[in-house]
């Protein structure tokens, strides 16, 4: 997977390949990426790529024209879609990481200041996309998560294929818990289910677990998400319980 980042820190985005599964990727030849700075670009000695906002108002806006030459250049050496990380977008999730990690090149661009000329967006850029409800200084840190979340979705990235299929989020529901040595520890004991080495019991005490973690803590996954009967009398039988023993306290 190529993937190009137009960002006006390079040297920083360069270091998501250094730690984790993108370095992984990246020393197994999966994950090819080239930072490219607007900077670059600019048509002047200062290499100034920011412009104060036609209408007044606080804070710089980034020229259109060396967006959009780094933008090309990534699409040169890149081939595949343009994604602006930017508050307004559509939310990254799961679903996105999937798809985007199949796609043969990427390139990702960084707004900085008050964000983008317009007209860049109009004419450059295929999507926008958001990592969450906050405002960053920057779009490079969403870049770098983006990265990761695909990164290890690459072929031969994970040690075993199957973690990245029993993700949190991979079918819907948060992922249910884990356990490791010792069997015991501050009174606390590993559930019997799981030392049985009945391997169809533990699938279905963990399907049970991922879908009692999710009506916990994200009950808004659940809404309008596909369940099988089973699914659905574990689910309603967990939650009838939760409100009797809410009644009694």
């Amino acid at each position: 997977m190529q993937v190009a980042v137009v960002t006006l820190f390079p040297e920083w985005v360069e270091q998501v390949v250094r730690f984790g599964m993108p370095r992984i990727a990246h020393e197994r030849g999966a994950l090819a990426l080239t930072p490219i700075n607007p900077r670059d670009f600019a048509d002047n000695r200062w290499r100034r790529v920011d412009r104060p906002s036609f209408g007044g108002g606080p804070g710089m806006v980034m020229e259109a024209q060396p967006m959009a030459a780094a933008i090309a250049e990534g699409r040169r050496c890149c081939p595949g879609p343009v994604v602006l990380l930017s508050p307004q977008g559509e939310r990254f999730n799961q679903a996105w990481a999937e798809r985007l990690s199949r796609e043969p090149g990427l390139t990702l661009v960084c707004g900085r200041y008050e964000g983008v000329d317009e007209r860049v967006l109009a004419t450059e850029v295929d999507m926008e996309l958001s990592v969450g409800d906050v405002v960053l200084s920057g779009g490079e840190l969403g870049a770098m998560m983006v990265l990761d979340a695909c990164a290890r979705l690459l072929p031969g990235v994970l040690g075993d294929a199957a973690s990245a299929v029993e993700d949190s989020f991979t079918d819907g529901v948060l992922d249910h818990p884990h356990y490791t040595r010792p069997e015991q520890w501050r009174d606390q004991a590993v559930p019997e289910v799981l030392m049985s080495g009945d391997h169809a019991a533990i699938r279905r005490w963990r399907r049970q677990q991922a879908l009692t973690q999710t009506w916990l803590k994200r009950p808004d996954l659940l809404e309008g998400l596909a369940l099988s009967d089973e699914d659905e009398a574990w689910l309603r039988a967990f939650i009838a319980q939760q409100v009797v023993e809410t009644k009694g306290e």
